[in-house]
């Protein structure tokens, strides 16, 4: 006998709270009840391992998900432990709600769902965000238990009675509102569970009631208990008229009779149980790492390596983290951490529990110990969330060092794909930073990898090692400043070529860095480095690269020359400055200082074009080779008649080796090159 009742509720509108503000995916009402199931069949796996139940000889354990636009329906079906009319009344229909008034009034004009913080067990009424009525049809595991019918139409009534089910496990029936008719589509309802469910623990099966049956056929031999059997099909032997080794032509059989059977088309669950992550390492091969990639991520390209993850205390977590090719700005990439929790798939790329850098990875995180809230989409921030993070961030951190460490040759292969994250690691977590710095590698000149602490003994001055001993041992002096040891950097080394050829010529080294990552990761070093200073190829001419000179001469000189080049190229603020350089063929250069050029790059970043870079400080400076055939001849003949010629096209060449001409200079450049040919021609 039906009976009808009152929700345990203690405001009426509750039902447009949750229709509007639980979640914020309507489409995760699938997620809930798919999960809702998962949890009921494995209560009913525990019982059974405890002796509490027996399954019957031709049970399975699955979950149906069925779908028909015509009814405008949407069907869960579980075979879990079910429940009886108390249990029903018990979970369904008192919403454990403490003061569910100050709830709402909190809540009801928030339109972020997933900042309610979730004590409550509302997953199942997460249905009525898409359904104008709910049924539920049940059969409890329980030794003499009757099956149960419940229905609500969206109101705080609802009605319960005697049920028709047989089988233990519960059907959820939802009859979609307008809205929601999409959900009803086979292809919408697939997509929604692949997004979801992928790797929950049970298989689930998607079917469409509106259509029409499919079939296959198989070998009798093959057959399945559950298989449905339409018809037996005898094929008869194959045969073929072949000549034998008289000559004569004679029937061969080729294929023997067979024995099929036409079936309905065999179901396939759209859960893969158990994905490679709940497996331990040393169970997967190289090859399984990759297809997972590949059917997870649908990339295609080859990750260069990845990390598993396979943690049992003080909590539990498993999953892989893969390195994809990193090769573009730090600030495009986008990679995607999967958090699932107990094979349920929450949300992506959580920055509660995945370290903000390593969003830049593609992987899967499972923790079923994770803190969610009511929606399953947003973490609790609490000490424990934090603890995880620390932990995934130290296992990248071992995994980079120790193959630096133990596999040096790999990860060279590696580092300039990797070197961006890592940098980015380094930036953004100090733990992590700490960990790394010993294994930042550097490519210098000569295509060599060093690690940065190398790099930086290889430039120490032995005078400057000797001074610090010193300094160290004689504790009574006055503390003074470190000795600084720059160490210089390219970033273009087709752009500053003539610069890498001064380096190479006076026995020095410098080291790549082509990524916009690298101008704040080198001031982090600086800091993290005490006496550690750099500085670019182009940022000053060093004593290495001069010959000895009279100051004033050069002096002299440089009065003369600023002069002529400023007039020249109407260029009143023009810093000019004359070396007396020992290669005599490079006429002329451009320097930058390194604190200018960072200055610079910080008004790019805040798009702070519009300033003018001088009120930082002095911006280029030409610097000439008194050497240089060309520069002596602009002294000598200072008011000759090509020398203003000779200005730009100096000017302009020492530009091109330290950036790229505007286009304007570039077209003045070029006019300017056929014009000087065409003196030599006369």
């Amino acid at each position: 006998m039906s009976r009808t009742g009152s929700l345990s509720i203690n405001s009426e509108n509750i039902f447009p709270v949750i229709k509007k503000w639980l979640y914020s995916d309507h489409d995760i009402f699938v997620r809930e009840l798919i999960s809702n199931g998962c949890d009921a069949i494995t209560k009913l796996k525990k019982l059974a391992l405890m002796g509490e139940y027996t399954f019957p000889d031709d049970h399975k354990h699955k979950i149906e998900v069925v779908v028909s636009s015509k009814d405008k329906t949407m069907k869960f079906i579980d075979t879990g432990l079910g429940m009886t009319a108390d249990e029903v009344e018990e979970f369904i229909t008192q919403i454990a709600f403490s003061g569910a008034t100050s709830f709402l009034e909190k809540y009801k004009d928030d339109a972020n769902g997933d900042e309610i913080i979730g004590h409550f067990g509302l997953g199942f009424y997460s249905a009525f965000m898409v359904a104008d009525e709910v049924h539920i049809d049940t059969l409890s595991y329980r030794e003499g238990a009757v099956p149960v019918h419940w229905e609500c139409d969206g109101s705080t009534e609802y009605t319960i009675g005697e049920g028709s089910r047989t089988a233990v496990g519960t059907e959820i029936t939802l009859f979609l509102n307008e809205d929601s008719l999409e959900f009803a589509n086979e292809y919408r309802a697939r997509e929604v569970i692949e997004r979801y469910c992928s790797f929950m623990p049970t298989e689930i099966f998607l079917t469409n009631a509106d259509a029409e049956p499919q079939y296959e056929t198989v070998d009798k031999a093959d057959l399945r208990d559950d298989d449905k059997v339409i018809e037996y099909i005898h094929e008869d032997a194959k045969t073929e008229e072949k000549e034998n080794e008289n000559g004569e032509k004679e029937i061969v059989e080729t294929e023997p009779a067979k024995e099929k059977a036409k079936i309905l088309k065999r179901p396939v669950s759209l859960s893969d149980t158990t994905p490679l992550w709940t497996k331990h390492p040393n169970e997967c091969s190289d090859e399984m790492y990759r297809d997972f990639y590949r059917k997870v991520f649908m990339d295609y390209k080859e990750p260069l390596f990845w990390i598993h993850l396979n943690m049992d205390y003080p909590f539990n977590l498993k999953g892989i983290l893969y390195f994809p090719k990193i090769n573009t700005e730090y600030d495009s990439i986008e990679g995607t951490i999967k958090l699932y929790n107990n094979q349920v798939f929450i949300a992506d790329n959580i920055k509660e529990v995945i370290p903000e850098f390593l969003m830049l990875l593609k992987g899967v995180i499972d923790c079923p110990d994770l803190p969610l809230n009511v929606s399953r989409s947003a973490l609790q921030n609490d000490g424990f969330v934090k603890k995880i993070s620390d932990y995934i961030s130290k296992k990248v951190a071992d995994k980079l060092s120790g193959m630096c460490k133990t596999d040096r040759e790999n990860y060279e292969k590696y580092w300039d794909d990797i070197s961006p994250f890592i940098k980015f690691g380094c930036l953004k977590d100090a733990k992590f930073s700490d960990r790394m710095m010993d294994y930042i590698l550097a490519k210098n000149l000569d295509g060599k990898y060093l690690t940065l602490n190398d790099f930086i003994e290889e430039n120490k001055k032995p005078e400057d090692t000797a001074a610090n001993t010193a300094e160290a041992e004689n504790t009574a002096d006055t503390e003074k400043e470190p000795e600084q040891t720059v160490l210089y950097y390219v970033t273009d080394e087709q752009q500053q070529s003539q610069y890498i050829n001064m380096f190479k010529e006076a026995g020095l080294d410098a080291i790549i860095l082509k990524h916009n990552i690298d101008s704040p990761f080198i001031t982090h070093v600086e800091q993290k480095k005490e006496g550690i200073r750099f500085a670019r190829i182009d940022a000053d001419v060093t004593d290495a690269f001069k010959e000895e000179a009279s100051e004033e001469e050069l002096k002299a000189a440089a009065d003369t020359l600023s002069s002529v080049f400023r007039t020249a190229l109407g260029k009143e603020q023009l810093d000019v400055k004359v070396e007396k350089l020992k290669n005599t063929k490079v006429a002329s250069m451009i320097t930058l200082s390194e604190e200018s050029r960072r200055m610079q790059e910080m008004m790019k970043m805040y798009n702070m074009y519009g300033m003018d870079p001088s009120m930082f400080g002095q911006s280029e400076t030409l610097v000439l080779n008194s050497n240089h055939p060309l520069v002596q001849y602009i002294l000598e003949h200072k008011d000759g008649e090509h020398v203003d010629l000779l200005c730009e096209q100096l000017y302009d060449l020492a530009m091109i080796s330290h950036a790229p001409l505007t286009a304007e200079a570039m077209t003045k450049f070029v006019a300017r090159s056929n014009e000087i040919m065409m003196l030599l021609t006369k």
